[in-house]
């Protein structure tokens, strides 16, 4: 007599089942509803994403992310629109804009941590406003960069600072800030570096510095004892009020391949030492 073995069948199946379970699980989860377009939700997405130890916030498309007040302080660099990025942080964006209201208090747009890693991709960020009693909160209108920086297809334009680096800031300790395909315009900064102030190490790839950034020196870019990398990056229609419209360095390192550095105010790069490699006036 046959006897009929089910419990392998059985198995099996409970196998499989499960299996199409974990593949349901991560589909859900690869296909995680986008941040909605509001102020609340993307501050509130920021918390829960660095609570969690680091992950993905997907933008709604298109949509412009206002910033009313600042949500972000930590004691020491001035006031932020978004809290502090302290994790591996990326924003998935699609044509998004993240701005400070028009006519709001004063408050960079968002600052990147010492153990933070933020990358931006197709996101613009605009209309930061770096200002403080000490000068450490003066720095970075757009963003202040203490880690880990990573900008694709994606602009700072348009932000301002009391001190130094009108778009960005990037300095200190191990700091890094890549930029590909990436454009930075329109920045101001009463110190130097207007579209960027770079005391740590930054690469720039297929990337645009014009548009009138501003600075005393420096007014696309300021490097003071940094590493600097570009590459296909024109830096022009830039202006300092005081010299070196175009980039200023100070010590540090720097690479410049097929990179035009012209048509700055009043200069490009005079008063640079040692000089900016393939800048001429």
């Amino acid at each position: 007599m046959r006897t009929m073995h089910t419990i392998p069948l059985l198995s099996a199946t409970v196998v499989l089942a499960a299996g199409a379970g974990l593949l349901l699980t991560g589909t859900a989860q690869a296909k995680a509803a986008a941040v909605a377009c509001s102020e609340t939700a993307l501050v509130s997405a920021v918390n829960t994403t660095n609570a969690a130890g680091g992950g993905v916030i997907t933008l709604t498309p298109g949509c412009t992310y206002t910033l009313t007040s600042a949500h972000g302080n930590d004691g020491t660099h001035g006031l932020d629109g978004l809290p502090p990025i302290t994790t591996a942080v990326t924003f998935e964006g699609n044509a998004n804009v993240i701005t400070r209201r028009a006519g709001a208090p004063a408050f960079r747009i968002v600052q990147v941590s010492t153990t933070g890693n933020l990358t931006l991709k197709s996101v613009t960020l605009s209309n930061g406003s770096a200002t403080g009693l000490f000068s450490a909160s003066n720095a970075g209108g757009g963003i202040l960069n203490l880690g880990a920086l990573t900008l694709t297809n994606s602009t700072v334009k348009n932000n301002s600072a009391a001190g130094t680096g009108g778009g960005v800031q990037s300095g200190g300790g191990a700091s890094a800030a890549t930029f590909t395909g990436s454009t930075l315009s329109g920045n101001t900064a009463l110190g130097d570096g207007g579209g960027l102030y770079n005391f740590g190490t930054a690469t720039f790839t297929s990337s645009f510095i014009n548009g009138t950034n501003k600075g005393a020196r420096g007014g696309g870019i300021a490097s003071v004892n940094g590493i600097l990398t570009l590459t296909s990056t024109p830096v022009s229609a830039n202006r300092a009020s005081v010299s070196a419209g175009g980039i200023f360095r100070k010590a540090g390192t720097m690479t410049v391949t097929t990179s035009p550095i012209t048509a700055n105010i009043p200069n490009n790069c005079v008063g640079s030492a040692p000089a900016v490699p393939s800048c001429t006036g």
